[in-house]
């Protein structure tokens, strides 16, 4: 039996079409289109061109961006070189050809003042900005053409390195303000900042049309002075047409805003919220119930405000929403959470019965964030009944997107071991013994807990409803990253390691089980003590097939890697990877490592962290040689300042031509001047992988994903 071949020219434009989609940009115009006329028509098409985004195209240098740039300037209207930091200031000057642009994205871009006034005074149909406010900004060298173009402005997003307004004050007509700060504190030189100056200045931003306010804040004190200052037009005035408010101030004690509560008020009255974020020390529960009254919004964060939790469940269960099935994004993060030096009782735990109705009356949502929270299952012959919050949680039929603490997906004690701990003692030690807390057991370290085996029904039943899970995070009751980014952990806050009699029962069955989601891309995997051998990983990276991200943190015991074969095995699964963070105090970085890594050919990058860990410079050099893709490599590990500089500068020299994006830093973790080092990183490398954070229903506008 003959077949006829059949090539690309017997294919129909449809089909050629939706090929060329996932086709870089630059491919696309300097190859493929240089192939037959026909291609060059279809690559010209303007379902292909007129939204571009160049951001992950790692490998192209500056000249062959000018020369896109030069290709697409008479199509493209939307594009974003955001996270391009290798991209050089003559480069960026080509952006100015595209003068049919009404989106532009420079974020993590290096432009001067001088070059973003060129440009906006180019591109006069821009509706959207999105740059970063270095130190070096400087508004008084915008042209008038540039002010005039900012005026017509309709969405602005700024990435805030200094304290500034940015051009702000120049865009009367805004709807959407999007802001990141990350101001230091200190500056290099260790002087302190300060924002007194900004009070001195006559051109306060007004936001009379602002529909939409989002900002995300890393740790400072700074950053909240500056945040207030561009909220204090709110004080005076509330625009009419507020519909989203999200604001994320990272630790405990988030600086007091006076006018939370009317704002809470204004948008409850409106009926139009779309999202609301608000930080723990600006809401009360009536004001809450005030916000979402009457409201169908479809993104909510209360992240880190036990106080806000008995509030959470009833607006959203009794009717405190007009319509609940909106809802999308749900964080939940923290809301129960109460310090482990405190006694904790059940009711400081998730119900499986109330999750179940939020499930039921919140049935579109796709992200779920219940980290930092807790859940303890009972398997007690008197509690068989008992519905698993697990299986509660598969009433989400569309989640694409779960963090979970690591108890959570636990069976339960077995009730002999429960009830060895509650025993009453013997009356010589009456008195002298802390009296044992409810729900959480106390640790001892020389005992290990009698688990319920290793049973996984309630992971089971999870995974049977949820089986189009995209990202998955569980993370441990006691872990605190070594490098951790907007909730900076410190061990007074944190639960110790092993606390949660639950989550050690918590090893590699459990991870064995994850192998029934086929189409998981992203794994978090941290602060897992009950991983012992790993196994579970092996199983699960051979189903998984299109695992692209894949982060590890403190599994099994942290006094050494228990789990290295299974790891190594791992990585030679993992043939999709692109992104791995690996962070455990005793990992060794040899050849065998490298070696195993070297099978993730599509790897772009790879942060290793690792306290007391050790490297192979040599190893280190051929795994870069060989995965020629990667264009980050990160390792905070042991060793002396003189053998990471060593290493870094090898790499640098070896492969910086040939990789235009490449980021090293390699250095020693518990250096004094890590934080500087840290602070030379470009920040969207910082937030996707560098420094520890959970990717699941943050902010819609400034998540990484």
């Amino acid at each position: 039996m003959s077949s006829a071949s059949v090539g690309m020219s017997d294919l129909s434009d449809e089909i050629v079409l939706c090929i060329l989609r996932h086709v870089p940009v630059c491919d696309l115009l300097t190859n493929v289109a240089n192939v037959c006329q026909k291609l060059h028509t279809l690559c010209y098409d303007k379902t292909l061109l007129t939204n571009v985004r160049l951001s992950e195209e790692y490998l192209a240098d500056d000249q062959l961006v000018r020369l896109t740039l030069k290709l697409l300037a008479n199509h493209v209207q939307s594009l974003s070189l955001n996270s391009c930091y290798w991209l050089s200031g003559s480069t960026l000057e080509q952006l100015g050809r595209c003068r049919g642009v009404t989106h532009l994205d420079v974020t993590g871009c290096r432009l001067t003042s001088p070059c973003l006034s060129r440009l906006l005074s180019s591109l006069s149909s821009l509706r959207s900005l999105a740059f970063d406010v270095r130190p070096c900004f400087n508004s008084a060298l915008l042209s008038s053409e540039a002010v005039d173009s900012l005026s017509r402005l309709k969405e602005l997003r700024q990435t805030l390195f200094t304290p500034s307004y940015g051009v702000v004050p120049c865009c009367a007509q805004l709807r959407k303000l999007m802001l990141q700060f990350d101001i230091p504190d200190v500056t290099r030189e260790g002087v302190g900042v300060c924002c007194q100056l900004m009070v001195g200045q006559s051109s306060v931003p007004h936001y009379e049309q602002l529909e939409e306010f989002t900002a995300r804040l890393a740790p400072g004190e700074v950053n909240q002075t500056l945040l207030l200052l561009y909220l204090a037009v709110f004080s005076v005035h509330i625009p009419k047409h507020l519909r989203v408010f999200l604001v994320s101030i990272p630790g405990p004690s988030p600086a007091h805003w006076p006018a939370a509560p009317s704002l809470a008020k204004s948008l409850g009255r409106r009926g139009d919220l779309v999202a609301l974020q608000l930080p723990r020390t600006w809401l009360d529960p009536l004001s809450l119930k005030e916000a979402l009254e009457g409201n169908s919004p479809k993104h909510l964060s209360f992240s880190r405000c036990p106080a806000l939790w008995p509030q959470v469940f009833q607006s959203l269960l009794n009717g405190g929403v007009r319509d609940a099935a909106q809802l999308i994004s749900l964080n939940l993060s923290g809301i129960n959470h109460v310090p482990y030096s405190e006694c904790r009782s059940v009711e400081d735990q998730l119900a499986a019965g109330t999750m179940s109705q939020v499930a039921a009356a919140c049935s579109n949502v796709k992200h779920l964030n219940l980290m930092h929270t807790h859940y303890h299952h009972e398997c007690s012959p008197g509690l068989e009944g008992e519905t698993h919050l697990c299986a509660s949680l598969g009433g989400f039929k569309h989640l694409r997107s779960l963090t979970l603490p690591a108890c959570a997906l636990s069976d339960g004690v077995k009730t002999n071991h429960i009830s060895a701990r509650h025993s009453p003692p013997s009356l010589l030690f009456q008195g002298l013994k802390k009296t044992p807390r409810v729900g959480l057991q106390n640790y001892k370290p020389d005992s290990e807990p009698s688990l319920a085996g290793d049973s996984t029904s309630g992971l089971a039943s999870l995974i049977a409803a949820c089986r189009f899970l995209e990202t998955l995070e569980l993370i441990g009751p006691g872990f605190a990253s070594a490098l951790p980014r907007l909730e900076p952990c410190t061990r007074a806050s944190v639960e110790p390691r092993g606390m949660c009699a639950w989550a050690r029962g918590v090893g590699d069955a459990h991870l064995a089980a994850l192998e029934a989601l086929p189409r998981l891309r992203r794994l978090t995997l941290a602060g897992l003590p009950g991983v012992l051998r790993g196994t579970g990983l092996v199983q699960l990276a051979r189903q998984c097939r299109d695992l692209r991200v894949l982060s590890l943190a403190n599994l099994g015991s942290l006094k050494t890697v228990n789990y290295t074969a299974a790891l190594l095995e791992t990585l030679k699964q993992c043939t999709q990877l692109q992104e791995l963070r690996l962070e455990q105090p005793y990992l060794n970085a040899n050849a065998s490592f490298f070696e195993a890594l070297s099978s993730c050919s599509r790897l772009q990058r790879l942060c290793l962290i690792s306290r007391s860990g050790t490297f192979d410079p040599s190893a280190t050099e051929t795994f870069m040689e060989r995965c020629c893709q990667v264009i980050m490599c990160h390792m905070f590990m042991g060793g002396t300042l003189v053998a990471c500089r060593t290493l870094q500068k090898s790499l640098l020299e070896r492969f910086s031509a040939e990789r235009s994006a490449l980021s090293v830093v390699i250095y020693p973790l518990q250096h004094e001047d890590l934080p500087s080092v840290i602070r030379g990183i470009p920040l969207t490398l910082l937030d996707r992988i560098t420094l520890f954070q959970s990717h699941v229903a943050q902010p819609p506008h400034l998540s990484p994903m």
